[in-house]
């Protein structure tokens, strides 16, 4: 098993990054499972900012964040305080072990975590064992295969291929995306569907600010210079694939 870190880190770049994304934005496939009063998990939660809008769809239900970090789940708290959201609380646990009995939950989400894990299947194994038997579980995550970026140069892609070389040497996987489903169906699901989006960055420092603040981290200076400089092409592109996964636990609520 690879060691495992998350390659964003949590500097500025990185927080902003994160926490510019919403359940309208980077969550709405999940909308349509979330019910008033339901019993809800956020696992990889980062600074809640998602986690926020899946307890204003719950109404008298309650969404409960976890994150490995523990910085993470004290600037979730601080959200949901600021913003008087009282039905979500947050803790630190691991996507391998939740701190949650069987069959706790009504819905399971994850959004932007698997591709850092080297066991993805033993985190979706974990979705299914605290789901209640018709419980949802929803995930999301990017397929670095499936990008798009232009105008492209040998340059351009040797950085980007820098970026996900650092986040395969942390344990990660950048082309999980597709293989979501399979992950799925083999821990157990039912009714699995997969679908793909692209996000499109504009301005395209917000994905190339995060990029290069990690590539300098890493000290690959060269590969974070070519990016911020292309992203002041006027014309320049960068195109995101998410895929999303939907499943259910099998048997009845």
């Amino acid at each position: 098993m690879s060691p495992e870190r998350y390659t964003l880190g949590y500097d500025d770049a990185a927080l902003a990054f994160v926490g510019r994304r919403t359940l309208q934005s980077h969550g709405a496939f999940f909308i349509e499972c979330l019910q008033d009063g339901m019993q809800v998990l956020d696992v990889g939660c980062g600074p809640g900012s998602i986690t926020v809008g899946i307890a204003a769809c719950i109404g008298s239900g309650h969404v409960t964040g976890v994150d490995l970090s523990e910085s993470q789940v004290q600037l979730a708290g601080q959200a949901a305080a600021e913003q008087d959201v009282p039905n979500a609380r947050f803790q630190t646990g691991s996507a391998y072990e939740l701190p949650f009995a069987n069959a706790q939950f009504d819905a399971v989400f994850s959004h932007a975590l698997l591709e850092h894990l080297s066991e993805p299947a033993r985190a979706v194994r974990e979705f299914l064992r605290v789901l209640r038997p018709g419980g949802v579980m929803g995930v999301a995550t990017p397929d670095w295969s499936k990008f798009l970026y232009a105008p492209s140069s040998p340059a351009l892609v040797a950085a980007i291929k820098a970026y996900e070389a650092l986040q395969v040497a942390n344990g990660g996987d950048v082309d999980i995306g597709h293989k979501m489903s399979q992950f799925a169906v083999d821990a157990g699901f039912e009714k699995v569907r997969q679908r793909a989006r692209y996000e499109n960055f504009e301005p395209l420092s917000i994905i190339t600010d995060v990029l290069s603040a990690t590539l300098e981290g890493a000290g690959q200076l060269e590969h974070a210079r070519t990016l911020r400089e292309w992203e002041r092409t006027p014309h320049a592109m960068f195109a995101e694939a998410w895929v999303t996964c939907i499943g259910s636990r099998p048997g009845q609520t």
